[in-house]
């Protein structure tokens, strides 16, 4: 158990700290020797680190990297950007306007693409029009991750909820995405109030701008596709791989031109941290914690819910959401309700990425992207990403319990 605990442990922080002088390898290479270290050391055998690793989340992590790789390529964003600018004439409306839309967009391509996407819009909307940076970076990152808990495609914690809890995307979406517009709305009321001074004036003036185009109306048509396959009960995996395909095919993409948009890293730092989790968990050092803290202490009535949900938020800072999940997995088949169980665990780790900077890779994305304008300061984020990783968190909790009677 002990070594598996320091290997983890080395793991963590090399996950947290990113690349750094003393130690350049970053997050994904990182995350990928701590798996190997597993291994090599015996806590696991080979075939049981193979079977760790979630395909699954892998495939689907892939198709939504390619459909918003072809939907950045289309410019059918940054023209989105220019409208908007145009149609909202004050910075007020602006930010309002980026709370939302990012949000929304979330749901649908994942928290982290939309950051890697809407960083530089934001950048490039801060030197044109001469807007204060910081509440800007600051709507991108939060409303991203709010809007994501929508959906179970939503942020890559959310699909490992829906994977390993057997969750359905028709009924996830119509017990969250209530969670996710009044999250929204306390996003946006937050950031409106913490800044209303720097947000007062106009914007100047600039052109309404075309925004669809051939190649963008095909990338939206297939986006929407892949929606309705989701909805339908096709598998999320291989239905989001299909609509990257699809797109290859009608925008005539080559490999290099198709794979564009995929961020390798991501898949190389996903199938580490699989590993690197299922070590601890194959240890025993998980169920030894668990057995001294119980999350569900035995109960099931509301308070001990809500102690959970308190206990997911806390437990997604400390040890990162995605690996989070990996560890508590099996101390939900202790909940009476299993479906409760886990769209608290989704819905509480999601809202987590907001507590702190280093609580969300998108977070960390906007900060690095951003860091030409200002970026985003550990403090500055905390003064408002703390009341509304709470706020969110406990209506949520709220609104589960109620739905689930």
């Amino acid at each position: 158990m002990a070594l598996a605990v320091t290997i983890f442990a080395a793991t963590y922080v090399v996950i947290a700290s990113g690349r750094t002088k003393w130690l350049p390898v970053g997050r994904p290479l990182g995350a990928l020797i701590g798996g190997a270290l597993m291994v090599l050391s015996g806590v696991l055998a080979p075939r049981a680190a193979l079977e760790a690793i979630d395909v699954d989340t892998l495939v689907l992590l892939l198709g939504l990297m390619g459909i918003g790789g072809f939907l950045a390529e289309s410019g059918f964003l940054d023209r989105s950007a220019d409208w908007l600018a145009a149609r909202c004439r004050t910075r007020a409306r602006l930010l309002g306007a980026l709370v939302w839309s990012a949000g929304l967009l979330a749901a649908v391509i994942t928290n982290d693409a939309v950051c890697v996407l809407g960083a530089p819009i934001v950048v490039a909307w801060v030197r044109r029009l001469g807007l204060p940076p910081l509440p800007f970076l600051l709507a991108l990152a939060t409303a991203a991750n709010t809007g994501s808990v929508a959906t179970l495609v939503g942020n890559p914690q959310n699909m490992l909820c829906g994977r390993i809890g057997a969750l359905e995307y028709r009924e996830y979406l119509a017990h969250l995405a209530p969670v996710a517009l009044a999250g929204l709305a306390l996003n946006h009321a937050l950031l409106a109030l913490a800044f209303r001074k720097s947000l007062a004036g106009e914007l100047p003036h600039t052109p309404l701008a075309k925004v669809v185009d051939r190649a963008s109306a095909v990338t939206l048509l297939v986006l929407g596709a892949s929606i309705a396959g989701y909805l339908a009960g096709l598998p999320l995996a291989w239905t989001a791989l299909a609509g990257f395909a699809a797109l290859a095919v009608l925008l005539r993409a080559g490999p290099r031109r198709a794979l564009k948009g995929v961020d390798l890293s991501v898949l190389v730092f996903f199938v580490g941290l699989f590993v690197a989790v299922e070590g601890l968990s194959a240890s025993g050092a998980a169920r030894w914690s668990f057995d001294r803290l119980p999350l569900l202490a035995g109960a099931s009535d509301a308070a001990a819910h809500w102690r959970a949900s308190g206990l997911f938020l806390a437990g997604s800072n400390l040890v990162s959401n995605v690996p989070f999940i990996l560890v508590v997995q099996d101390e939900l088949a202790r909940f009476p309700d299993r479906v409760l169980a886990w769209e608290l665990l989704a819905m509480s780790s999601t809202f987590a990425g907001n507590l702190t900077l280093l609580g969300s890779v998108a977070n960390v994305i906007v900060a690095e992207r951003g860091r030409d304008v200002g970026g985003l300061r550990f403090i500055s984020y905390l003064a408002v990403g703390f009341p509304l990783a709470l706020a969110t968190t406990a209506a949520g909790t709220a609104w589960l319990l109620w739905l689930h009677g």
